[in-house]
């Protein structure tokens, strides 16, 4: 299987929220169902049946993160040198509005691109790799092609 590229950061977010469901969510939704069935009648238990598709879901998301925590690969983005790699943090200016953003270049599980996090899969990211300050770069987007200027890359 293919190895998931995590920042340490984005390696603890999974973990944590791991925990959390192992230790919290799902010893909460054994006893919910434990008091939806003393309830009775089984058939008509709006309480049981939604505690047990709580429960489906807790289950289901704890396995999609020990997939993905088995499978981590944490990359320090600070030991990586030669230009916009995994884990940079780039400030960029479109070139025809001026108007200035700052990403961080992460895998798939951290991505948000509202928190900044740009998915290295992205056409933007792609553009972004291997490049300096100083740079520019086109990207096509589904909107029509942009041109963006690398302002300041940093590793954090």
């Amino acid at each position: 299987m293919e190895k998931i590229p995590l920042t340490r950061a984005g390696y603890d977010k999974i973990d944590a929220e791991l925990k959390q469901l192992k230790s919290v969510e799902r010893p909460a939704i054994i006893r919910a169902i434990s008091e939806a069935r003393e309830h009775g009648d089984l058939s008509e238990n709006a309480e049981y049946h939604s505690a047990k598709e709580k429960q489906s879901f807790i289950e289901g998301r704890i396995k999609e993160l020990e997939g993905v925590i088995s499978l981590a690969d944490v990359i320090d983005p600070k030991k990586l040198s030669g230009g916009i790699k995994f884990g940079a943090t780039v400030e960029i200016v479109d070139e025809d509005t001026d108007e200035e953003k700052t990403y961080q270049i992460v895998g798939e599980y951290e991505a948000d691109i509202e928190r900044g996090k740009l998915n290295l899969k992205s056409p933007l990211a792609r553009a972004l790799i291997g490049k300096e300050e100083g740079d520019s770069v086109e990207v096509r987007t589904p909107g029509g092609d942009r041109a963006y200027e690398i302002i300041k890359v940093s590793f954090i």
